[in-house]
Formats: structure tokens, sequence, C-alpha cells
């Protein structure tokens, strides 16, 4: 990881979970790393905590709704004018809803597909214009996708997510083929973890708490720290080492 020291990655979801914890981790490794959420506070906490802790890097807090363009937008535009650029994207951020099928709300569809896919999408673009006018041709784009976006589980609530992480895969696939077809030496790479102990299964299941317990009683779970340890790898590796997918899951307990 030392020829990342002192340069900039973006890591969006950053206030909690998977993307916290990775922002942390990146700045104990000495980056610059600019963290977004709507929950800008809860970076402010995080950037706080890794001053205290006396990290080589800074994390810098950005406030941004990533189901609004024109705040992506203006996020990369501040970005170019406080820190030049972007060379690493970590895109973290993602949601759910337990909108099945059959009689989902297409509101809740809509805020996936917004999230999930339109979002990573524009950032990934934006990060690689960023390192094209700058001449980076070592940047790299991390898109932490998950197991369901590589099998459809027997599970009706998560159908449409599913498909929303099915979209990273091919996104994420297509954009190596498209960055080899400019001879670029910029990478791309999915993370797929399996069941992370996070909030999320919580806030998909705010209506039914139960059913979050009951799935993290049946698996020992991954923890936010193995997924980081997953981006520093694909990270650390030679400039001639393609990642293309890391797939991950915690043991089923006994």
């Amino acid at each position: 990881m030392e020829r990342w020291r002192g340069r900039v990655a973006l890591v969006t979801g950053a206030s909690v979970g998977i993307g916290a914890a990775v922002a942390v981790e990146l700045v104990r490794l000495g980056m610059k790393v600019m963290g977004c959420a709507r929950d800008v506070e809860k970076i402010q906490k995080l950037a706080a905590e890794c001053q205290s802790a006396g990290h080589p890097g800074v994390l810098v807090p950005f406030k941004c709704d990533l189901t609004k363009e024109e705040e992506i937008l203006a996020m990369f535009a501040a970005i170019k004018e406080q820190h030049k650029g972007v060379d690493v994207c970590i895109n973290s951020a993602g949601l759910a809803h337990p909108e099945l099928l059959l009689n989902g709300k297409t509101s809740g569809w809509k805020n996936m597909m917004d999230v999930n896919v339109l979002a990573l999408s524009i950032c990934t673009r934006e990060a690689y214009q960023s390192m094209k006018e700058r001449n980076v041709d070592d940047g790299h784009i991390v898109n932490i996708n998950g197991m369901c976006g590589h099998r459809v589980i027997t599970n009706p609530d998560l159908h449409f997510y599913t498909a929303t992480k099915y979209a990273v895969t091919a996104l994420t696939e297509g954009l190596r083929q498209a960055l080899r077809a400019e001879n670029s030496h910029i990478r791309a790479t999915c993370i797929s973890p399996g069941l992370v102990e996070t909030e999320f299964l919580s806030r998909f299941y705010k209506n039914n708490p139960n059913k979050a317990a009951s799935a993290y009683s049946a698996y020992k779970s991954l923890e936010v720290t193995d997924v980081a340890n997953a981006v520093t790898y694909v990270l650390s590796a030679p400039p001639h080492v393609q990642i293309g997918d890391v797939r991950m899951q915690g043991t089923e307990q006994v």
C-alpha cells in the first residue's frame, strides 16, 4: 500500500458499516480519503477519531445525497478544486428495501436502482474522467457488491435488491473490458461479501427485528474489517495483477 500514501480515495457510504471501515483503514494507511454520505456528522466523528489515533492519512467529510446527480457532480468538482482529483474510487454505498416483485412499491425499487446502480455508475464515470484528465494510469475503481450479485437466494424480500447487485457484477466486468479497450492500466474490481454484521439487516427488517436476529444467528457472519482488508488486498496487488472479483462469506455455525 506504500504507493497509495498521500493519494486521494473517494469512499461512498462512508458514515456507517463497510464504507466507514474502509475509509478508516485507508486513512490508517496514509491516504487522503474523501468520505461521502447524507449523514455527514458521523463521518466528521470518524475523522476526529482518525486524527486522535494519529493516523498518517486524513478523512475529509462530504455531505452528498447519491440519489441526486447534481450533488455527486458538485462533490467531484469540490474534490478537484481542493485535492486535484480522485485516484481510487470505492463505491460502497448501497441500500435495500423488502419490496417484493409481485406487489412491491415502485418507489422502493427506484430508490435501490438510484443508489445501487446509477450512483455507482455516475461515481465510476466521474472518477475515471478525473484520472484521465490528470494522466493517472494506475488508479483503481472498487465496487462493493455481494454474493447475491452472483446467485439468487430463495428470499423474495431480496429479489429486487439482488437484481441491482447482478447489475453491479455486469457493470464491473463491462468497466474492466472498456478500460482494456482504452489500453488503460486503471483497474476495476468487485468485492462480493456474503452476510456482514452491519446495520443493513436491522434497517431492512426495521418492522420485523426478529428476522434480522434469526439471520445473524444462523451463520457466523463477516465483520466490516474483513471487507476492508479485502479492499486493501486488491489495492496492494502489483500493477500487473488484475483482481476481477473477491467473493467471501462467513462460515456456517455448527
